[in-house]
């Protein structure tokens, strides 16, 4: 159904049910519903809506306000408000609460306490140290084994590089040369010396052995050949003794030697006993390459009581 002209007002806000709620409203004569009229607040009919009005000429609900009283009311905003008292100005008030100062906080929990920062200060410094501590082993691990991988692959300055199907060269201070070895059979004897084979025990093919080395004058000659070069040698002796000990003169290439050749009784076997009192001993020579005569005697000083059935040579002192 279309709206028609009800009645004489031609406002809008005379529809308007709320009307008397607004001060252009109360001055068309709207009314609260208890006060009697039309209901709703209305003291006339209803109105029509067939009034056509520019677009934006009347806001609805809303007074227009003279163009000197918007400039009155905009310089009214800029000043002090006289009705405004401040709380501290009326009677029994006074100067605003001042906040006190932070309450330090305790170790625990509890309400409106905060959290123990100190301990997670703590921690978190501990776990950072931890961290570091462990990057830093893990580097130096790995660098010294790129340094062991380093010096297992890299050759020193100056050092050939063996291939591995290369074989080094053997050398004489490698590897033990075989030096000469002789019994009794080989050897020169003088001064009353004969070879025998009476005492059981002799380590020399037969068991033959030098007997009679027990006067002044006794003597028995090795010549040795293949000395692979000058220097100092160990001369091994293979004897026996009755039980008691024993010595002699070392004499090479007619150049006598400073220690004499100890025959002691190391077998501890009894006096009179040749057959326990087979042992050997060893003295240090100086000999030259090539060929050299070594010789064992009974002089004067000496104690000369053994039977002799084998010599042999060794590299080094010692």
């Amino acid at each position: 159904m279309a709206p028609g002209n009800n009645g004489a007002s031609t406002t809008p806000e005379d529809d308007d049910p709320f009307g008397y709620l607004y001060a252009d409203g109360q001055a068309a004569g709207a009314t609260p519903p208890n006060g009697g009229g039309g209901g709703y607040g209305y003291p006339h009919s209803r109105s029509s809506y067939h009034h056509v009005r520019t677009v934006g000429e009347r806001q609805y609900g809303q007074q227009q306000v003279p163009p000197q009283q918007q400039q009155q009311q905009t310089a009214a905003y800029n000043q002090p408000n006289a009705y405004y008292q401040a709380p501290e100005t009326l009677p029994g008030g006074g100067a605003p609460a001042q906040p006190g100062p932070p309450q330090p906080s305790r170790g625990g929990g509890g309400r409106g306490r905060g959290p123990n920062t100190k301990a997670l200060l703590i921690g978190a410094v501990a776990v950072v140290a931890a961290v570091v501590i462990g990057i830093g082993v893990a580097m130096m691990s790995a660098g010294s084994d790129d340094d062991k991988g380093e010096a297992g692959s890299k050759p020193s300055a100056g050092s050939a590089t063996v291939q591995p199907s290369e074989t080094p060269s053997k050398s004489a201070s490698a590897d033990p040369v075989d030096l000469p070895k002789t019994d009794a059979k080989a050897l020169k004897l003088d001064g009353g010396t004969a070879t025998a084979s009476d005492v059981d025990g002799a380590k020399a093919a037969g068991g033959v052995y030098v007997a009679g080395f027990d006067k002044v004058g006794a003597s028995l000659t090795w010549t040795v050949n293949d000395i692979p070069k000058d220097g100092a040698y160990k001369l091994y002796v293979n004897y026996g003794v009755p039980g008691k000990d024993s010595d002699a003169t070392i004499n090479v290439n007619g150049t006598k030697q400073s220690r004499p050749l100890n025959m002691t009784n190391f077998a501890h076997a009894k006096e009179g006993d040749w057959e326990k009192g087979w042992t050997n001993t060893w003295a240090i020579v100086q000999l030259t390459k090539g060929t050299n005569a070594i010789t064992v005697s009974c002089e004067q000083g000496n104690t000369c009581n053994a039977n002799i059935d084998q010599m042999w040579l060794a590299q080094g002192k010692g």
